[in-house]
């Protein structure tokens, strides 16, 4: 059996940490597995290089910044190689251009193309445990890319997905994939298992356990992922397939992001072709927008609103105002102080009145809704930040998470 294990900061946060994963992954080897270990960098490592760059220079080129950052997974993998030989254990550290992860050319937020793997099939047919550097790659100049907080996961499921692994091992500091933040609602539930597609909205709206790119790889190759804690021997949570028991709950799970920004544009000219203006710029600058509200037009002019991430603001802003003087619109507001709550499940495609349910709940609290979004399987709100940790706890309790799946009402 053939598994990818990938450890997060955390998991390698200091020596003795380093000292604990290496005797995890041979105990893998010792039960017959071949074995291929993805580590990120040491907890803070990340942070702490980003401050030396914004220190030296307010606006530390995009390159640069991804040159300096994939230091600290070089560190982690050569640490750990090293203590497995001298457990006895064959190992060999390999870089992300080592093992010939191909990515676009987009510095800081690269997105894997294609990987090659040629030398992490030679090392483990030379019965070696390859430890790979996660969260970077190469592009076709050549140049180090980094694909963005939470990387390393991408490239555990990307691997497992080229070497077509048997199973890829996420091993972080949680004991799961929980229906909430266990910091928020202490009775919080650890999930069994959970479907790609909501998985995926979960790590899109918030939910930090895993990256939502290592999710749409795991779905497009049907990769199973199971989400484990480094420091207790647990079960974890099951990333896979969608089934008929995942579907008879209502609800699995309520998240929250509070790294968002609204933009709202106003008096824009309501005619064709104005949209395209306004978001292609955005688009071509790799900035992801997420709700967008437009309201009816009167005498000519709307109102426009959308969401992004608070940490895009800056950037989007020096677009948005040069696409405002160009198409003549009156003001442009901003409103950072938001955060967006949402309910995900996969059994809302069968069941009615789950809207209802979330907006009396929130309305009994007097909870005011600024935006809405929705797709089959989540709602999502807008609201002050402030209510958010309030709105986290009705709604979970709302919609009964903190029970076992049996005892949740189906009206």
């Amino acid at each position: 059996m053939l598994i990818v294990q990938k450890y997060g900061g955390t998991s390698v946060g200091d020596l003795e940490r380093i000292a604990s994963v290496a005797r995890k992954v041979a105990a893998a080897r010792d039960a017959g597995h071949q074995v291929v270990v993805v580590l990120s960098a040491m907890s803070g490592e990340t942070d702490k290089l980003l401050q030396m760059a914004h220190t030296m220079v307010a606006h530390p080129d995009e390159r640069e910044i991804d040159m300096l950052l994939s230091t600290g997974e070089r560190v982690t993998i050569a640490l750990l190689a090293m203590k497995l030989i001298e457990m006895g254990y064959p190992a060999r550290s390999f870089t992300g251009r080592q093992v010939g992860i191909l990515t676009d050319s987009a510095h800081t937020r690269a997105r894997i193309e294609r990987i090659s793997a040629e030398r992490i099939r030679a090392s483990l047919d030379a019965g070696e445990i390859p430890v790979v550097a996660g969260f970077q790659g190469i592009d076709e100049k050549s140049d180090v890319t980094t694909l963005g907080r939470g990387g390393s996961d991408t490239t555990a499921v990307a691997l497992a997905a080229a070497l077509k692994a048997d199973a890829c091992e996420i091993y972080t500091d949680v004991e799961g994939v929980y229906t909430t933040d266990p910091n928020l609602v202490p009775h919080a539930r650890r999930l069994k298992k959970i479907s790609y597609d909501e998985m995926l909205e979960m790590a899109s709206l918030g939910a930090k356990v895993l990256h939502s790119r290592s999710v749409e790889f795991a779905k497009k190759y049907l990769v199973p992922v199971r989400v484990l804690s480094s420091f207790k021997d647990a079960p974890g949570t099951l990333v896979t397939k969608e089934d008929a028991e995942m579907e008879q709950v209502v609800v699995s799970a309520v998240t929250y992001n509070k790294n968002e920004a609204r933009v709202t544009l106003m008096g824009v000219p309501d005619r064709p072709g104005i949209a395209a203006r306004i978001f292609g710029p955005i688009a071509e600058a790799r900035i992801v927008v997420d709700m967008i509200i437009q309201n009816i037009s009167d005498g000519g002019l709307t109102d426009l609103s959308f969401t992004l991430s608070r940490s895009d603001l800056i950037p989007a802003m020096e677009i948005i105002r040069k696409t405002a003087r160009e198409i003549g619109e009156r003001e442009v507001k901003v409103h950072e102080h938001i955060a967006k709550v949402s309910i995900v499940g996969v059994g809302m495609r069968s069941h009615s009145g789950v809207a209802a349910r979330m907006f009396e709940t929130l309305a009994r609290e007097g909870i005011n809704i600024m935006m809405i979004s929705t797709s089959e399987i989540k709602i999502s709100c807008v609201m002050e930040a402030k209510y958010t940790e309030l709105a986290v706890r009705v709604l979970h309790d709302a919609f009964g998470l903190g029970e076992e799946p049996g005892a949740v009402s189906e009206e």
